[in-house]
């Protein structure tokens, strides 16, 4: 068995559940991404489970456990709970130890948080009012061009034009979609206006000065969002090595803090 101590951090997010170990080296050893589906408490078992395996079934090892997102509380088995806010802020610092401002596009809502030099939370906004700029949108988008989500970033890489949908609002741009069928528009025209208009969206919600950080489930598997924006911005965006876990390490970090 093995004497080393490691640390868990578990996001249940709305679309994907994400659990990360650490070791006492804040290195990550193992993660799981896994789907949120219908039974939550099973889809956290899962994943927690899995990202166990693949560090080599050091369960025994694992010494603390913090959970986040919005379904924070429903990880029977976590020792603390912290907030999104907080544990994403913390997951993009580790990376970038900087004054930094943190655009987190998830699968329902996209956050914008602001900290210091030395991770300190100045700020935050978050859209949840609607689906407009999140993985959502994207997904109501793919369905009424009837191409998968997996296709949609190369298709959007295609497209040569600059044109956003003229509407936030996942319903009307549904119909809009509709008439830019009908109406014979290129199929990459389509999907790369429907990143166009999330970059938008983003750009609408807060003002992004300094470094900025892009994270989240959207950019993990689409990286043409991170051109667009560095594109309406003038300036590069960094991202964490794997984008979806920054919520998920957070956490994990807070866990390692609380048995230090």
């Amino acid at each position: 068995m093995s004497k080393k101590s490691y640390f868990a951090g578990i996001d249940v997010g709305t679309s994907y559940v994400k659990t990360v170990i650490i070791n006492d080296k804040n290195e990550i050893v193992g993660f799981q991404i896994e789907r949120t589906g219908p039974d939550l408490q099973k889809s956290i078992n899962i994943a927690f489970e899995k990202a166990i395996a693949n560090t080599g079934n050091l369960k025994s090892s694992i010494k603390y456990v913090t959970s986040t997102g919005f379904g924070r509380k429903n990880v029977s088995f976590a020792n603390n709970v912290k907030t999104e806010i907080s544990s994403h802020a913390k997951g993009a610092y580790h990376y970038f130890q900087n004054e930094i401002t943190i655009i987190d596009i998830g699968g329902q809502d996209t956050k914008i948080i602001k900290i210091d030099n030395e991770g300190k939370t100045l700020g935050f906004k978050m859209n949840r009012k609607c689906a407009a700029g999140t993985g959502s949108f994207l997904e109501e988008i793919a369905y009424k061009l009837n191409i998968p989500m997996n296709k949609m970033n190369a298709l959007a890489a295609k497209s040569i034009k600059e044109t956003s949908l003229s509407s936030f609002c996942t319903v009307f741009a549904s119909t809009e979609i509709l008439t830019r069928i009908k109406n014979g528009e290129r199929l990459e025209d389509m999907v790369k206006s429907a990143f166009e208009s999330i970059a938008k969206r983003v750009i609408e919600m807060d003002t992004l000065k300094g470094t900025v950080v892009l994270t989240g489930g959207v950019v993990e598997y689409n990286d043409i969002i991170l051109k667009i924006l560095a594109k309406y911005i003038g300036k590069k965006i960094l991202i964490p090595p794997v984008p979806q876990l920054s919520g998920a390490l957070g956490a994990a970090l807070f866990s390692k803090e609380a048995k230090d």
